[in-house]
């Protein structure tokens, strides 16, 4: 891959607390930034369960369409971090005790504190790459394109850092919001012409609420600032003809 590839990623968040609610996806966001400002675009995210035949099904189908894919959850010390396992499957590799990462957090637990439910991290597909973990010790793993992070919000932030060199990107994707106070409906056929003008950039609307009045946030993403800056005058150009307010937020 050159500078000039288009590159993409999925993300695949694994973990059956998602699902139910009971715990708030914040990885797909911290993810999708790193990546868009490394030049890789998030192309899908899935939410599946811990369930071995749905990784694996899942992971084979998403590393043959992208460029990389970011599994996150599942690789802890209970019963239900499965996803070590089920990436051997997915590529037929041995599930087995990684040399180097036994290593590793053997010298980070105090004598007696490594017990068999925390060896249970150091299982992993043969011959993986580790992802080294500043925060807890325990290492993610790579699989050719397939990248395993932890579940944990702060653990997985502070590994990202180590994939710098491992993720070859394209140009960084820029973007860049306008936030005016109006509704969708009086906005959308001014910014369906100015997409239309624009098709090489990305443009999205996304209502919000603030201070009690309705608003909509417009945000043009591209690689190109120059192709921004151009919609972003014609954008500016509607909004003086309706008389919109434009807003900080």
């Amino acid at each position: 891959m050159t500078k000039n590839t288009k590159v993409n990623a999925a993300i695949l968040i694994i973990g059956n607390e998602i699902l139910s609610g009971r715990t708030q996806d914040t990885n797909t966001s911290t993810i999708a930034l790193w990546l868009n400002s490394i030049g890789v675009k998030v192309n899908e995210v899935r939410i599946i369960l811990d369930v071995e035949d749905i990784i694996v099904d899942t992971v084979n189908q998403l590393r043959k369409n992208n460029d990389y894919v970011f599994t996150t959850g599942g690789i802890g010390p209970t019963h239900d971090d499965i996803t070590a396992q089920s990436i051997s499957k997915a590529f037929n590799l041995e599930y087995e005790i990684h040399k180097e990462a036994f290593k590793i957090l053997e010298g980070y637990y105090k004598i007696g504190e490594f017990n068999e439910g925390r060896q249970k991290m150091v299982w992993m597909p043969r011959n993986a790459n580790l992802i080294l973990n500043p925060t807890s010790g325990a290492p993610g793993f790579n699989v050719e394109n397939v990248f395993c992070l932890p579940g944990v919000p702060s653990i997985l932030k502070s590994m990202l850092g180590g994939l710098q060199n491992r993720i070859v990107g394209g140009k960084p994707i820029l973007s860049h919001t306008i936030s005016l106070r109006t509704v969708e409906s009086e906005i959308a056929k001014s910014l369906t012409d100015v997409q239309n003008d624009n098709k090489d950039l990305e443009i999205g609307s996304y209502p919000f609420f603030q201070a009690g009045k309705l608003g909509v946030s417009i945000v043009l993403r591209s690689e190109d600032q120059s192709k921004i800056d151009k919609c972003s005058q014609e954008i500016f150009n509607f909004i003086n003809k309706k008389k919109i307010e434009i807003v900080d937020r």
